[in-house]
């Protein structure tokens, strides 16, 4: 039984971090891509960021890229979201997803797992 479990959800202000986990469990993830989403006017969720698990390669939105970083912790079968320079428009439902693909896809359909998701939402 495939379970993601996001934490780390929160309020902060807009230039400020924020942290965010996804704990994976049920099977070995070694060969999939991790994903964040959220949601965006006119779309189900928007493709946030990547990370292919074994190779270690990531990928990100053009809106998020040089703000934030994706990155796993294979001993504690765990996938982050580190969130630097947060502004309003980031305030969303974060969901992690993982998809058992081989190479790194950006649409949401292409996941096979998600996560319940935690809120993340930054004032002005």
């Amino acid at each position: 039984h495939v379970q993601l479990v996001e934490s780390g959800g929160g309020l902060v202000q807009a230039g400020g971090s924020l942290g965010l986990s996804c704990a994976a469990s049920g099977r070995t993830f070694s060969s999939y891509t991790m994903g964040w989403f959220r949601p965006a006017p006119g779309k189900d969720r928007e493709f946030v960021a990547a990370l292919r698990w074994t190779a270690g390669s990531t990928y990100y939105a053009d809106s998020v890229k040089g703000r934030f970083t994706i990155s796993r912790d294979n001993a504690k079968n765990m996938v982050s979201l580190q969130m630097t320079s947060l502004k309003p428009e980031d305030t969303a439902v974060y969901y992690c997803a993982a998809d058992r693909g081989i190479v790194v896809r950006t649409s949401t359909g292409s996941y096979d797992y998600w996560g319940q998701g935690t809120q993340v939402t930054v004032s002005s």
